[in-house]
């Protein structure tokens, strides 16, 4: 009787834990969602050039632009023009498409030691760290 109740109850807390998992998962959806285009477009740019390992003064003088001018773009404070959008799409070896796709996930290895840097954190208490792995395993399981 008292390892269903207690069974019972961790399959609350599970659940519990999982709902609010992914309701956090919406929530960002929606904020990213609600990003301007020229912050989305920005980052999107910020993090081809530094997949390519290029500076931003480096990508800066391959475009024909003022560095400057390049970090108000990647930060969403300027717009890009037409011009400086062909410019980029050449330098970085990329596709209109590309460019363009609405993709916001961040690549493997950035993934992976964000992931390694939080569970470092909670290496030490049990509790979270089985939370955390009751998470991804279902997750994986999905």
């Amino acid at each position: 009787m008292i390892n269903r109740v207690v069974t019972g109850l961790q399959n609350l807390i599970y659940y519990d834990i999982k709902d609010r998992f992914l309701l956090k998962i919406q929530f960002i959806k929606n904020k990213k969602e609600k990003m301007g285009v020229k912050k989305a477009l920005g980052e999107k740019i910020k993090r081809l050039r530094k997949q390519r390992n290029l500076t931003q003064e480096q990508l800066a003088e391959m475009i024909d632009i003022a560095p400057r001018n390049l970090s108000k773009i990647e930060v969403g404070a300027n717009f890009v023009t037409a011009e400086t959008i062909e410019k980029l799409i050449a330098a970085l070896n990329i596709t209109t498409e590309e460019l363009f796709a609405n993709d916001y996930i961040k690549d493997n290895k950035e993934l992976l030691s964000g992931i390694y840097t939080k569970i470092d954190k909670i290496k030490n208490e049990s509790k979270k760290l089985e939370i955390v792995y009751k998470m991804l395993d279902f997750i994986i399981n999905f």
